[in-house]
């Protein structure tokens, strides 16, 4: 798979993220909004600027063979690992919204379940009323990264004025097929500079500790776990950021 090459996206100083205001996040499951923009919510925070978090998918499917944890208590574990996260990064555990769509099956907008979700962001975005939103690549390589992208687009064409709309990456630093990377002329990228609160988004991706080796999960050799080399993208003091090129 070739590499999701950032080398030459402008490096933006830490000051950056203050200047986008009041922040929604939405994640399609339970640690993307660790991964993805960790640092980012962490520097947010600390400009006290306010930051929600929409969870999207219901998270169950990371380990769908176990007996030990049930559907309801995987859900239940991966959804108070999240809360654990975002107390790390300094966003208040009541600021998590959750949308309940099936993991893994997480509809089109255009889908009955997808319409639905999609006017509980439009009634969420509007009473938070955010500055920014943050989503996951719109082809990053995973269903429900693109079906969240798809919702929030939806979203936001109802809203007026729409709040920026910022990209942020998962799966693509190590799935990415050619046609899954930014085209040229599609978006401008950037990093953000987030040393000083590395730690903390360390922090925060240890505490989806179902996700990681020595799950609390062990009944189920099926199951999902973040590889080490996954883990790496996301231990660089930079995180990447994408948003559509307006003329």
């Amino acid at each position: 798979m070739p590499a999701f090459d950032f080398a030459a996206y402008p490096l933006m100083p830490t000051a950056t993220a203050a200047t986008l205001g009041p922040t929604v996040v939405l994640a399609p499951h339970p640690d993307d909004e660790s991964l993805g923009c960790g640092g980012l919510l962490a520097l947010l925070r600390q400009a006290g600027q306010p930051v929600w978090c929409v969870l999207v998918s219901d998270g169950t499917m990371s380990h769908p063979n176990s007996r030990k944890f049930p559907a309801p208590a995987r859900q239940q574990l991966r959804e108070q690992e999240l809360r654990t996260a975002l107390t790390e990064l300094g966003v208040p555990a009541q600021a998590l919204f959750a949308l309940n769509l099936p993991d893994g099956a997480v509809p089109a907008p255009e889908a009955p379940a997808g319409t639905a979700a999609v006017q509980q962001l439009v009634e969420f975005l509007d009473h938070t009323q955010p500055e920014t939103v943050l989503v996951p690549w719109r082809r990053d390589p995973h269903h429900d990264h693109r079906a969240t992208y798809q919702l929030a687009l939806a979203a936001l064409a109802q809203l007026t004025p729409a709040p920026r709309l910022l990209e942020y990456i998962v799966w693509a630093w190590e799935r990415a097929a050619p046609a899954d990377l930014p085209q040229p002329g599609e978006v401008q990228g950037w990093q953000l500079d987030i040393g000083p609160v590395l730690a903390q988004k360390q922090r925060a991706i240890a505490a989806h500790k179902s996700q990681l080796a020595g799950s609390p999960i062990d009944d189920d050799p099926t199951g999902f776990t973040l590889a080490p080399s996954m883990l790496a993208h996301f231990a660089r003091p930079v995180e990447v950021y994408l948003e559509t090129i307006i003329d």
